[in-house]
């Protein structure tokens, strides 16, 4: 039997999403399946409605929908899934003529990967051409030990723990930089707007957590270079949640080096000792937003 030019499934990974293509005639039989005995994940989501003139059935998903699982390596975040071909029984019980089958799902992204931001000016020309060629930012978050010294080997804590983050950006070629975290988000699930959801920082840079009572978080002081930045979070869970696993989401932002920080650009902690908030660099005006919630957007 000659080999079909096109794969029986095919799989296009997008930023926040999956599209599954399979082939009715999913084994080269030339017996094409039914849309309906077609299903992706363990939650069974269905194909797009289906066009019984089409060769092709089409699911599109939610990369933490229908059931998908997420595994977090050093390197990558794999989402997996499943398409279940189960076939209906024929009008005799006696037999059967088909085989259900399952055909295992990868979506591969890289935790560390390009990344633009509109608050870099770079000193030559054209920009986009020349981060093409030339530059790459490299992002990176990661949970440190006691000693700042390396990464953290487990990421496993009890209440009453401090969590210890360090944000990096690394480029060559590139003006010198100053790195800020704008918002950082705790959810039950990896999605990132899902209910419930905690911001221990927001406003463009404002400590939120540092607010609560009987808290230690805080920018800390100081940066081991400008391109990097450190800050402490004490552990904690959603109240009524019997899970034991938080998802942290985080936006990172540079700005170039020589540019003063600013209420845009800013690290900001509250200080118990003097009942206000204090930035890691620059003045305290720049902090007074955190309070108001008037912070501009950066």
């Amino acid at each position: 039997r000659a080999l079909s030019p096109r794969p029986a499934v095919a799989v296009r990974c997008q930023e926040g999403q999956l599209a599954v293509t399979v082939r009715r005639d999913l084994f080269g039989t030339g017996r094409p399946v039914r849309a309906a005995e077609l299903s992706l994940g363990t939650a069974s989501c269905p194909p797009l409605s289906p066009n019984p003139a089409q060769a092709f059935v089409t699911f599109v998903a939610a990369l933490h929908e229908c059931g998908s699982t997420l595994q977090v390596t050093p390197d990558s975040l794999i989402y997996r899934t499943t398409l279940f071909y189960k076939p209906t029984r024929s009008g005799n019980p006696l037999i059967v003529r088909a085989t259900p089958a399952e055909v295992p799902i990868e979506c591969h992204y890289p935790r560390r990967s390009n990344v633009s931001s509109g608050a870099v000016h770079p000193t030559w020309a054209p920009f986009r051409s020349t981060v093409a060629a030339e530059e790459r930012l490299r992002f990176s978050l990661r949970l440190m030990d006691d000693g700042w010294s390396r990464e953290r080997l487990s990421n496993g804590f009890q209440l009453g723990d401090s969590l210890r983050f360090q944000a990096d950006v690394t480029s060559e070629g590139h003006v010198p930089l100053r790195l800020f975290v704008d918002q950082c988000v705790a959810t039950a699930s990896p999605d990132r707007s899902s209910s419930p959801r905690y911001a221990f920082i927001d406003l463009g840079g404002c400590l939120v957590d540092s607010r609560a009572e009987d808290t230690a978080s805080a920018f800390v002081a100081p940066r081991p270079r400008p391109e990097s930045l450190r800050f402490l979070v004490d552990a904690f869970k959603f109240a009524g949640d019997a899970g034991n696993l938080l998802y942290i989401s985080c936006h990172l932002r540079v700005s170039p080096a020589g540019e003063a920080p600013n209420s845009r650009n800013k690290a900001c902690s509250f200080s118990r000792a003097s009942g206000l908030w204090a930035p890691l660099e620059g003045t305290a005006a720049i902090c007074s937003c955190c309070d108001t919630g008037s912070c501009p957007s950066p």
